[in-house]
């Protein structure tokens, strides 16, 4: 009877019903629904909008700050002519590490060997035997490579990151060519600190091969050094995060000592834009699985993190001394 009553009345077991909306939510009238998506798809748009604006901006800016720092172009930001390197003074330029001797101040021929692996193969080394004053880099080495590199070595300008390099193959380094002038090159601060310094080790190195001569560039000169690539692009070396490198030293130092200078396997500041993509070859002639020559140098030029070398801004300045100071190029040949 209950149960007809019920089914007369419309009445039905509520646990037969389908759920409805949790509770405090009941389902929102058509036009608000519609009006709320077309809301949040506008929001969605808008953070879209603004973060293609945003790496718009960050792209434009790194960009310009790439051309500002890095790009010296033609080297038309370069505020004046620096003074002629051939009449830079010797006087405290070069302080002897080991004795009291000065550093020898003319030579009229020459030669700087490069540690390019386009070197590798040229059989150059009786040529370069012949040259009157030879100079080499850092922890270049010549044993196993004489017959393309040659052994003479008058001059070797190591930097302070190698100092340690060098110093550990006497053999090599020293007793073989002991004619040798090293001439050593770092920032104050490493060279001379108090604890540590490379100085130092370089004097106790001295103590077992009495026949080392040995020479450090000046802070004065460190900072000629600085003020020269200033002058010549226009830009500040150390806020553009950069070491000038020992070819640079190196480079300024032989227009210093000599009459005449050819350099063998540096090449030219366009070679990486020109260089066919799949030819690699090796930043140092030996390392022959090391780093690839192009990508050290166009990763170093546009770096802008840490502390990189601008090899390509500095072979550009080296073309535009080249009839200045007399200097030649070969393997590969260019001016």
């Amino acid at each position: 009877m209950a149960q007809g009553n019920h089914e007369a009345w419309g009445w039905c077991d509520p646990t037969t019903l389908p759920p409805g909306p949790p509770a405090g939510r009941w389902p929102l009238p058509f036009s608000r629904r519609r009006r709320e998506m077309s809301s949040n798809k506008e929001q969605r748009s808008a953070v879209f909008v603004i973060l293609f604006a945003l790496i718009t901006i960050l792209i434009l800016y790194s960009s310009n700050s790439a051309n500002e720092v890095f790009h010296y172009g033609s080297l038309r930001g370069r505020t004046r002519r620096p003074v002629n390197l051939k009449k830079w003074s010797f006087s405290s330029a070069y302080f002897p590490i080991l004795g009291n001797k000065t550093l020898p101040s003319r030579c009229n021929q020459c030669v700087i060997i490069t540690s390019s692996s386009h070197l590798l193969g040229t059989k150059l080394g009786p040529e370069i035997e012949r040259a009157e004053c030879t100079i080499r880099m850092n922890d270049a080495p010549t044993s196993g490579y004489s017959a393309d590199v040659g052994n003479k070595t008058t001059f070797r300008v190591v930097a302070h990151s190698s100092v340690f390099r060098v110093l550990r193959k006497p053999q090599e380094f020293v007793n073989r060519t002991p004619e040798t002038v090293f001439i050593f090159w770092g920032p104050p601060n490493k060279m001379q600190k108090p604890q540590g310094s490379l100085l130092r080790v370089i004097q106790r190195a001295g103590l077992m091969f009495p026949n080392m001569e040995a020479y450090a560039v000046s802070p004065a000169r460190m900072q000629q050094f600085d003020d020269l690539f200033r002058g010549e692009t226009g830009k500040d070396r150390e806020k553009s995060h950069s070491w000038l490198s020992t070819g640079w030293f190196t480079m300024v130092i032989a227009v210093e000592l000599c009459d005449h200078v050819h350099v063998y396997g540096m090449v030219p500041p366009d070679y990486c834009s020109q260089r066919p993509r799949l030819q690699r070859m090796p930043y140092h002639y030996y390392e022959p699985k090391g780093p690839d020559e192009c990508v050290t140098y166009i990763q170093n030029e546009h770096s802008r993190k840490g502390n990189h070398h601008r090899f390509i801004t500095e072979k550009r300045v080296f073309s535009s001394w080249a009839q200045l100071y007399g200097i030649t190029f070969s393997h590969p040949s260019w001016t």
